[in-house]
């Protein structure tokens, strides 16, 4: 890879960055390619004309896009208690042209549309995914939040569980999920290939679930919300890790809400852009019900705050886990986390009303020109009955509702307050075993080049899957070259691994805990900028979180009755988060900033989980080939 190429020079020669604030003043624009994409000569089927509520639409959707109206509505009838089961999913990975908010440009998707199918399964079943990548590039496919508990080699993270899938070539995931329920989601993960479109929501169903709150809502809806940008994903990279370029992120051209929206196509003149299909997203609700609403935050930047005007949301679910209902007006949504919030149509006065996906300006660096309206915005639109037939995109259909005005501005681009919601099924969390401290932030290197580190490494994806090689010299007899003097520090270190136990990389920061551990992380970020951090293959409980320095006299005085558990944690900048997990699942789980420019940088480090475990592991022939073939 390009980038990684570039990494290893540019590593070379380090120095501390400067700290610089949030939100600086700027009139730059976004950074990245400013070429406008191949004109489509097809920009849009024939037009129909159904009618939305009471207003006529004349769009009609596009080959390309999916009709989240009816793909996203999860059925009330799916029976959660029937015994598991094998479900089978295809997807072939490909380049389209598409114009998700009027604005033309090369979509990587998967079965030719975007956003992707919604994965359902029970828990217990088996999931088998198929993936023909057709795309030019390599892919993987993660699936966000599931533990992966014995298929660490199914977890699809690029080099560090499994090598990618080459274009032209196939891979299956075939694993279990036997131990939790909820949403989640799942995306590439190569470089920053899921901006693109590779990307899709993933609903595990259980009767625990159902017995604790499907009495509470009457229909089930995904939401899938994401910042948006113009050109494609790589095209960015050059600019953002170019020399002088502080930490200053690409800011996104818009945002989208179940893959669509509005974009004013005027400010891009010259540009292709079809400004008749640059289409919300609406939601046909039937009146006096309530609605679970999964929201989940598939962007690559910005924090979302998600709203419904003039109806309270009730959340009941964060990441997975059942939370005791708590009443909220604005919810507060970082990169990669997902929460279930209810609401009722209930309202009077009006039948639309604007469904919210404002983007937190300050999150940003600087600002970007063609991003005039930081809002992003659906229609949540009543209905007669739920079987009324209603298009799910509209550039017609608005409403003329107001924004909640008693939430104040998300001037630190701060987390939902953990402390403040409560899990509904109550877990003791139990005393840390081990404690381990990890420090990142940005630092300016060789040729000027600010690039991110936890411990004073940058991780750049290693020439063969970590896991890979552990696997290679852990269990001897399947490979004749085993490197035997560093499988001993795989299996016996406790703690930081030396760099370059692996193949000599020096860019792979791996805690060792070869035992069973309940394990204390803090998190010290010390960079200008709020991160979301997701660990692989765990929940964990958010011990606290604070700013300045941790307070160690305090370490033994944290809650451990019930804290909140999740597996993506907002840390504010220049602050902390003391998360604890028990290192019970064996293989190489990443530790990341989900901000897909922060990873690309490197913000990336790993524990490595039971190794003798590994060596038992039962991975298919396919998997190690997918290393052979590099």
């Amino acid at each position: 890879m390009a980038v990684a190429a570039l990494l290893v020079v540019i590593a070379l020669a380090l120095g501390l960055g400067i700290g610089l604030t949030r939100n600086r003043t700027s009139s730059s624009s976004t950074l990245g390619p400013s070429s406008s994409p191949a004109p489509s000569s097809s920009p849009s089927p024939s037009p129909s004309t159904p009618t939305v509520g009471n207003t006529t639409s004349t769009y009609t959707l596009p080959d390309w896009k999916l009709d989240t109206s009816t793909a996203y509505r999860i059925s009330k009838t799916w029976n959660s208690s029937e015994p598991a089961t094998t479900r089978i999913y295809n997807f072939t990975i490909s380049e389209v042209t598409g114009w998700p908010d009027g604005y033309n440009r090369t979509l990587t998707v998967i079965n030719g549309q975007f956003p992707g199918p919604l994965i359902e399964v029970n828990m217990g079943d088996r999931l088998i995914i198929n993936v023909q990548n057709n795309g030019v590039n390599m892919t993987t496919i993660h699936y966000h939040g599931l533990y992966q508990n014995g298929t660490n080699y199914m977890d699809g993270t690029y080099q560090i569980s499994q090598c990618g899938i080459p274009p032209g070539s196939s891979f299956t995931y075939n694993f279990t999920v036997p131990d939790q329920y909820g949403t989640y989601w799942y995306h590439s993960h190569y470089s920053t290939q899921y901006m693109d479109g590779v990307i899709g929501p993933l609903v595990i169903h259980a009767q625990e679930e159902d017995d604790l709150i499907g009495n509470m809502y009457d229909y089930d809806q995904v939401v899938l919300v994401s910042d948006w940008y113009h050109g494609l994903s790589q095209g960015y990279m050059a600019a953002y890790l170019a020399s002088g370029n502080e930490n200053v992120e690409p800011v996104p051209d818009n945002g989208l809400i179940n893959g669509g929206a509005y974009f004013d196509c005027s400010l891009t003149p010259g540009d292709t852009c079809y400004q008749q299909d640059a289409n919300r997203t609406a939601f046909n609700f039937e009146q006096n019900k309530t609605y679970r609403l999964r929201v989940i935050n598939t962007g690559a930047f910005a924090d979302i705050e998600f709203s419904v005007d003039e109806h309270p949301l009730t959340l009941v679910e964060g990441d997975g886990v059942l939370i005791a209902p708590t009443t909220l007006h604005k919810l507060a949504i970082a990169v990669a986390q997902r929460y279930s919030v209810l609401i009722t149509t209930n309202v009077t006065g009006t039948d639309n009303f604007w469904v919210r996906a404002e983007l937190d300006q300050y999150c940003f660096a600087t600002t970007n020109p063609v991003l005039v309206d930081y809002s992003i915005t659906g229609v949540l639109n009543y209905v007669s009955d739920a079987n009324s037939v209603a298009l799910p995109y509209s550039n017609n259909i608005t409403a003329s509702t107001a924004s909640w005005g008693d939430v104040p501005a998300n001037l630190l681009c701060l987390d939902l307050n953990n402390t403040s919601i409560e899990p509904m099924v109550a877990m003791q969390a139990p005393d840390a075993t081990v404690f381990y401290r990890i420090d990142a932030g940005f630092m300016i290197g060789a040729y000027a080049i600010d690039l991110a580190y936890i411990n004073g490494t940058t991780w750049k994806p290693a020439f063969e899957s970590n896991l890979y090689q552990a696997y290679r010299m852990l269990s001897p007899s399947l490979s004749s070259a085993v490197v035997d003097n560093n499988s001993t520090e795989l299996l016996n270190t406790t703690g930081p691994l030396p760099l370059g136990v692996l193949g000599g990389d020096q860019s792979q920061y791996i805690i060792n805990v070869p035992d069973y551990q309940v394990v204390d992380l803090l998190i010290n970020n010390l960079d200008d900028g709020s991160h979301p951090f997701h660990l692989h293959g765990y929940k964990f409980w958010v011990m606290g979180t604070g700013t300045g320095v941790f307070p160690y006299n305090d370490y033994g005085d944290f809650n451990t009755t019930n804290p909140m558990r999740r597996d993506t944690l907002q840390v504010q900048a220049y602050g902390w988060a003391l998360i604890r997990f028990v290192a019970d699942n064996a293989g190489f789980w990443p530790l990341h900033c989900h901000i897909t420019w922060h990873l690309e940088a490197g913000l990336l480090m790993q524990f490595e989980i039971q190794p003798s475990k590994i060596a038992q592991f039962q991975p298919p022939a396919a998997w190690a080939q997918l290393c052979a073939a590099q």
